[in-house]
């Protein structure tokens, strides 16, 4: 009887071990997710896909994961980040042209409730959800927050744009562009040079992870940093680092940059690439002064995309030190091509003034320009804002120990409105049909997973792939694409798959595609709320906060 006892006693006992170690480790035996933007960043910045810039962290996370050759975005800020944030095309989520409102539900400036974010989402699915960095998809009211979208912690500007070394407003027109630092819904005001906002984006972001650390859950995290986009503004020791380092000037690096593009994988061996952009002068014919100026520029850019690095850096060390980082997937993008454009009516727009200080400093208010952008969005053609391949095309890196095979590259054309399905599949959420009394628009994306996981080269869609932003339009089927670029209505077709440099358009050759491919743009854009730009009567070039520049 007694060894009957004893032995039900050992059996008991080890159930109730079990049980208390299931009770422990089954919500975290749900996959953390993190997710890194940056901004304006062009194809080949980093240097696993051909750049001079040292982005080891970066480097690493490609070198034991995965790269596509081909990802989209919806090529500039708000559009972006509310397909990004949402799952839907910009104009579903309410963010049709940006972050301004333009009296129209597809164009009201912020997020609708039918759109939900990653945030509510994740919350839902029992997710730890934080933010730290840019968010630019609803400020007037706090309703639009972050935290009042789902996002349990939040740390940075609500807006599109700031200095990196105070939260004065930008010294836009007539009118000083706001710029709202929050902690979560608490507003700071720190002094003049006493940070750096990408360090400080790094530095909140590792303070959520040991504070979310105590909690039983997973987390989803949304690194967001404004880097590179304007202000040129670095700190000075990352800028010494770079000092020499485009002497030789775009026009040799590009080519530099196009070799390494092809000796890595990442450009096909009978891929073309786009021509000499002929509005950008020849790095040789420049005079001595002008060389100094333009160098000063791209050392400074490059300074902020290292110190991003950097940054992500600091985030992978503490996710190893919580020992998290085996159970991890780690997505990078950036949110649209490099910035194109001039500023020879004034840096950024009409009125912007504010150039008291050298290029790099706080007084500094100036940006990369069309010049080096061309550098940046190689092997590409065009820039921001355009529908051209380097105006929404990403470099792409995602990684997940002992899921995704390192090294691999691979085609992709994939697209942000991908990310947010991909996302609930892995962490076994059921996207709700209905929240906070709202009825949710559907998931137009596709699951990544079979990319990540199963080694397929790219996204099996079914469907095309759309875009409209301020007139410019665009339809991906297959290896074709069709575009047309405002105020133009003229239609051009490519055959991507050998042509992604855009040199060749075959349109009048393939007048089927065409009348097929933009009968659908249409059908979707009635379908999505896509409104005639020409109707607004805006002049994009003075829109603060990240619009491109037009000459």
């Amino acid at each position: 009887m007694k060894k009957t006892l004893l032995t039900l006693h050992l059996l008991f006992s080890t159930v109730l071990f079990v049980f208390a170690q299931n009770k422990t480790t089954t919500p975290n035996s749900k996959p953390n997710i993190i997710l890194i933007l940056v901004d304006d960043m062009g194809y080949s910045d980093l240097g696993n896909y051909g750049s001079e810039i040292k982005t080891p962290n970066l480097d690493k996370l490609a070198s034991e994961g995965l790269r596509l050759r081909e990802f989209y975005n919806n090529s500039i800020c708000a559009p972006t980040r509310a397909s990004l944030l949402t799952g839907q095309y910009q104009h579903k989520a309410g963010m049709g042209f940006f972050d301004i409102n333009l009296g129209l539900p597809a164009y009201q400036g912020y997020l609708n409730k039918e759109s939900l974010t990653l945030g509510e989402v994740f919350r839902s699915g029992g997710y730890s959800t934080l933010l730290s960095g840019k968010w630019h998809v609803g400020s007037e009211d706090q309703s639009q927050w972050p935290n009042q979208r789902g996002f349990d912690k939040f740390y940075g500007i609500l807006k599109g744009a700031s200095s990196y070394f105070d939260s004065k407003p930008l010294p836009f027109g007539k009118t000083p562009y706001p710029v709202k630092l929050l902690r979560n819904n608490e507003e700071l005001h720190p002094k003049d040079d006493s940070y750096y906002f990408t360090d400080e984006i790094g530095n909140n972001a590792v303070t959520f992870l040991d504070e979310q650390n105590k909690e039983n859950k997973p987390f989803f995290l949304y690194l967001a940093f404004t880097a590179p986009h304007w202000p040129l503004q670095a700190k000075p020791v990352d800028i010494a680092k770079y000092k020499g380092k485009f002497d030789e000037g775009w026009d040799v690096l590009r080519e530099k940059r196009i070799e390494k593009l092809k000796t890595n994988g990442i450009l096909s061996p009978n891929q073309t690439v786009s021509p000499r952009d002929p509005e950008v002068p020849e790095w040789n014919k420049l005079t001595y002064d002008e060389k100094q100026f333009w160098k000063a520029k791209m050392e400074v850019y490059a300074a902020m995309v290292d110190n991003m690095d950097q940054n992500v850096g600091k985030v992978m060390n503490k996710l190893k030190a919580l020992k998290k980082d085996k159970n991890t997937l780690i997505i990078f993008i950036s949110d649209n091509g490099a910035q194109g454009g001039f500023n020879t009516y004034n840096p950024l727009g009409r009125g912007l003034v504010r150039n008291d200080g050298p290029i790099g400093t706080s007084g500094s208010f100036d940006y990369q320009e069309q010049n080096w952008a061309y550098l940046s969005n190689t092997p590409l053609q065009q820039y921001k804002n355009n529908m051209h391949e380097g105006g929404f095309s990403s470099p792409f890196i995602a990684w997940f120990p002992s899921k995704i095979k390192g090294g691999r590259i691979d085609k992709g054309t994939g697209h942000i409105i991908d990310l947010a399905p991909t996302f609930y599949e892995l962490a076994g959420i059921e996207y709700p049909k209905e929240y906070n009394g709202a009825k949710s628009n559907p998931l137009p994306g596709k699951s990544l997973l079979p990319l990540l996981f199963d080694n397929a080269s790219e996204v099996d869609r079914g469907a095309p792939l759309f875009w409209e932003r301020a007139g410019n339009r665009a339809v991906r089927d297959g290896k074709w694409k069709l575009v047309s670029i405002y105020p133009s209505y003229e239609w051009e077709l490519y055959d991507i798959e050998t042509d992604r440099g855009e040199t060749n358009n075959v349109a009048k050759q393939n007048l089927g595609i065409v009348n097929k491919l933009s009968a659908a743009y249409f059908d979707w854009a009635d379908q999505t709320g896509v409104v005639e730009y020409s109707k607004f009567k805006l002049k994009q070039e003075v829109m603060p906060g990240g619009a491109a520049l037009k000459k």
